[in-house]
């Protein structure tokens, strides 16, 4: 296990940018300070002219793993991750099969060990008869309890009002909410059909995925949250019309909190006609105006996280009719490129991005000795050089599915070194696979 002297970076870290040394030792920050002097033992690493940031926590991921690994497998998708930045993240639980008993959490927590480059954990997936399960659960054991409101397929649909009530009523953790609302998307699908039969234009998806089923159900959901008393974290909001229902403010001051996703902050329903079923996703990108909306809402702190929702699918699944296709899309290898691209174009600062992808996410799920720059904290770091532009290119991903929406898209940012667990896992365009990430803790 080496030891590390960062020099001279531009730290960000808890609303304020300076330069600084870092002194690691082991996995986690042994000093913080001016002008360290390197001991004998320490690699230096001359940062100077470069961001140092906390790696971002993804706190919204679908690696596919059990059951859909033609998709993607927490190998593969853990290492796009930390050659994005991302150095730890919490995963979904509809994969095969879905993660509902303490069981599966402790199998797929079974597999990360074995492979996973990034810092991982798994959510709990609510269904319409696993609350006993719920209410014995270990909070240490799960990031939160997922429950699809109305809007899923197979046995993680919680459509079942009782079930929801003793969900919201029970959990022992943070519930965090996919808010669609099933009934209406059915009626605008059918309409659709009879309109266009089996050759539905994606550029409908918005108009069946609408803006009216996400407001419906994310109703429904703070309605519940209010009602027990629940910790409630409402995932990728995608509508100008929901960010009325969340208060600005930290996100240590709030019961209910939002998230939103790079894509919905990146893409808008002009896309379609150029990206089609690529940017196809649940819930739907809309239209520019929530863009803006969405964009503004983080920068007043209306809305607490940003997260990507990775999720993908292979070329070939992308490229059926309308109903056939999947929705999702792999983001975890440049979501926080894109992140720092609304940085160079001044719609959000430095600071800022850092709260919204690290601070928050740690506060929000009380995760131990992570998202922060701190001394005795796990040195999860991520160095960005601000003035070295980049292009998606096809050869450089590392998703399994072996595509993105962004190919040829330029970035005037380069991440050119992720620190996990005090583990340089990637540096100079190659991975270190010889040290592997850890289950996160849980302040609970």
């Amino acid at each position: 296990m080496s030891n590390y002297l960062i020099t001279q970076g531009s730290v960000v870290n808890e609303g304020q940018i300076d330069v600084l040394d870092i002194r690691i030792q082991g996995q986690r920050i042994l000093e913080i300070g001016k002008h360290l002097k390197a001991r004998a033992n320490e690699r230096v690493i001359d940062a100077h002219n470069q961001w140092v940031m906390p790696g971002m926590i993804d706190d919204q991921v679908h690696f596919r793993e059990p059951g859909l690994m033609h998709k993607g497998e927490i190998a593969t998708e853990s290492a796009a991750a930390v050659v994005g930045g991302i150095t730890s993240y919490m995963e979904m639980p509809n994969t095969l099969p879905v993660t509902a008993t303490e069981a599966d959490l402790l199998e797929k927590i079974h597999r990360a060990q074995g492979k996973s480059l990034a810092n991982f954990a798994f959510y709990l997936g609510a269904t319409n008869k696993n609350l006993g399960d719920i209410q014995r659960l270990n909070p240490r054991l799960a990031c939160g309890i997922k429950v699809f409101m109305g809007s899923s397929t197979g046995d993680l649909v919680v459509d079942s009002d009782a079930a929801l009530e003793g969900i919201f009523r029970d959990a022992p953790i943070v519930v965090v909410t996919h808010c669609e609302d099933d009934g209406t998307i059915r009626r605008n699908l059918i309409r659709y059909q009879e309109a266009y039969g089996d050759t539905i234009p994606m550029i409908e998806h918005p108009m069946i995925r609408s803006r009216e089923s996400c407001l419906l159900s994310s109703q429904k959901a703070i309605g519940l949250a209010k009602r027990f008393g629940t910790q409630l974290h409402i995932l990728h909001l995608t509508t100008e019309h929901e960010l009325a229902l969340f208060d600005k403010g930290s996100v240590g001051s709030k019961n209910i909190t939002a998230e939103v996703c790079v894509h919905h902050l990146w893409f808008s329903e002009k896309d379609y006609t150029r990206l089609g079923a690529l940017i196809k996703c649940n819930p739907s990108i809309k239209q520019e105006r929530d863009r803006g909306a969405l964009l503004k809402a983080v920068q007043e702190d209306q809305i607490d996280i940003i997260a990507t929702d990775h999720a993908p699918h292979t070329w070939d699944e992308k490229h059926q009719l309308y109903t056939k296709a999947p929705s999702g899309l792999p983001l975890v290898q440049h979501a926080l490129l894109m992140l720092l691209e609304f940085y160079h174009q001044g719609l959000f600062s430095l600071e800022k991005i850092v709260q919204k992808t690290s601070h928050a996410v740690a506060q929000r799920f009380q995760i131990q000795d992570r998202g922060f720059i701190r001394e005795g904290y796990f040195a999860d770091l991520v160095i960005v050089d601000p003035q070295n532009a980049q292009t998606v290119k096809k050869q450089d991903l590392l998703y399994k599915c072996a595509w993105s929406p962004l190919e040829g898209t330029q970035f005037q940012s380069k991440i050119v070194m992720t620190f996990v667990n005090g583990h340089p896992v990637y540096q100079d365009g190659m991975l270190d696979r010889s040290r592997l990430g850890m289950a996160l803790a849980f302040d609970r």
